[in-house]
């Protein structure tokens, strides 16, 4: 945990935390996703293993932002790569602007690449300058199953 005056980063892997629960709600009611049974969501984030989240609270205990990711094996009968793979990523909108999101982000890359991961990718339909800034690129020729833009980083 990293403590300063105004927020604590917190790594989570069990998704039953309550600050998480309710700015993962918060995040999908801005998406406009409706979810039928939330305790079998975050279960089923729990079940999957290897979720893992850095949670940034406020001094009130109040969620500033999260970033959730978990590492991915892209295989094929040659080739092998591990990425970290950013699945979920938010920032309360009173916060946005203020370097949370970029921080968050840099807190899941210093992770992953203390466990030898070097690249990052993820999709996004929004904010591609935020990715752009923070060294993302887009991934040419590669695609998602969501259809959304592919932007990958090396870390080194």
């Amino acid at each position: 945990m990293k403590n300063t005056d105004h927020f604590t980063d917190k790594l989570i892997s069990d998704f039953s935390d309550p600050a998480f629960q309710k700015a993962f709600k918060q995040y999908f009611s801005e998406l406009e996703v409706e979810v039928e049974d939330w305790d079998d969501l975050f279960r089923q984030m729990n079940d999957e293993g290897g979720n893992l989240a850095f949670v940034r609270l406020d001094e009130n205990n109040e969620t500033i932002g999260f970033v959730e990711f978990q590492p991915i094996v892209f295989k094929s009968w040659f080739f092998e790569e591990t990425y970290g793979f950013i699945r979920e990523f938010w920032v309360d909108p009173k916060y946005r602007g203020k370097r949370h999101g970029s921080e968050l982000l840099k807190l899941a890359e210093q992770y992953m690449s203390q466990q030898g991961i070097e690249s990052f990718i993820l999709t996004s339909d929004t904010a591609p300058d935020f990715y752009f800034k923070n060294g993302y690129e887009r991934a040419p020729g590669c695609k998602a199953l969501n259809n959304d833009d592919v932007f990958i980083k090396r870390l080194k």
